[in-house]
């Protein structure tokens, strides 16, 4: 099996890792549209242009189905793109909630989410939470965490200073939804900050959905990975070789 994976910018990357690792697919094609990172601060429509520009991309390759690894593609262009694609499509919103629901019965657990602003202000995660009971809900943008992973500051004072301007506010969650694909890659600061939160990952979370929908008749021993870009694909080949 052949797998798409699209983002933003190199946020995808942490989906690729897990699939990587879980040895689900023969090849992945990544493309990062990096000349128009990032997606989270624009409209529904431009989004969902955007989308089914990558969408006319992935068309060019002999996939069995396409990974939406940018949250605010899955929050508002999920719809479009299944009825215009010829393959599979997934988004990592349903596998993010579906995720934490497989992790505890206690409905009165503290959630935060983070995610852009177009994924926060969608309201997505919190309608599918809470049609399985989960109402202690917390939702946060915080939007320069998106600019500081595409720059591959992934700890240091640059990060720890905001980190500190989003959540000193905060009390400590019971789970953190990194509903945003980029926010894995500084997953281990995240934890640092919330030692007792339990993080919901949206790489590990796509592989749990994946195996649960799908029958993987085998495993490869190898998956060959094809990275493209619409911008500077040389930079994200080379946060893939540091991150991968």
């Amino acid at each position: 099996m052949r797998a798409g994976v699209f983002d933003s910018g190199v946020g995808g990357l942490s989906v690729v890792k897990s699939l990587k690792e879980h040895k689900l697919f023969s090849e992945i094609i990544y493309f990062g549209d990096t000349a128009r990172v990032p997606y989270g601060v624009k409209d529904k429509n431009t989004i969902i242009r955007y989308s089914l520009e990558a969408l006319e991309f992935f068309k060019n390759f002999d996939i069995d189905i396409m990974i939406a690894a940018c949250n605010s593609v899955s929050a508002y262009a999920i719809n479009e793109l299944k009825q215009s694609a010829p393959f599979a499509i997934s988004g990592v919103i349903e596998p993010g909630v579906l995720a934490l629901k497989n992790k505890t019965d206690d409905k009165d657990a503290s959630i935060l989410i983070l995610g852009t602003k177009a994924t926060i202000n969608s309201g997505r995660y919190e309608t599918l939470l809470r049609e399985y009971g989960f109402n202690n809900i917390t939702s946060l943008a915080p939007s320069l965490f998106v600019p500081i992973v595409e720059e591959g500051l992934f700890e240091g004072e640059v990060l720890e200073t905001v980190m500190h301007h989003y959540f000193h506010n905060l009390q400590e969650p019971d789970f953190i939804i990194l509903g945003c694909t980029h926010f894995p890659l500084i997953a281990k600061e995240i934890s640092h900050y919330f030692p007792h939160a339990t993080l919901i990952h949206s790489g590990e979370a796509v592989v749990e959905y994946l195996q649960s929908k799908y029958s993987f008749e085998t495993t490869f021993q190898q998956t060959a990975i094809k990275f493209f870009a619409s911008e500077n694909p040389d930079k994200l080949k080379q946060t893939a070789k540091t991150w991968l």
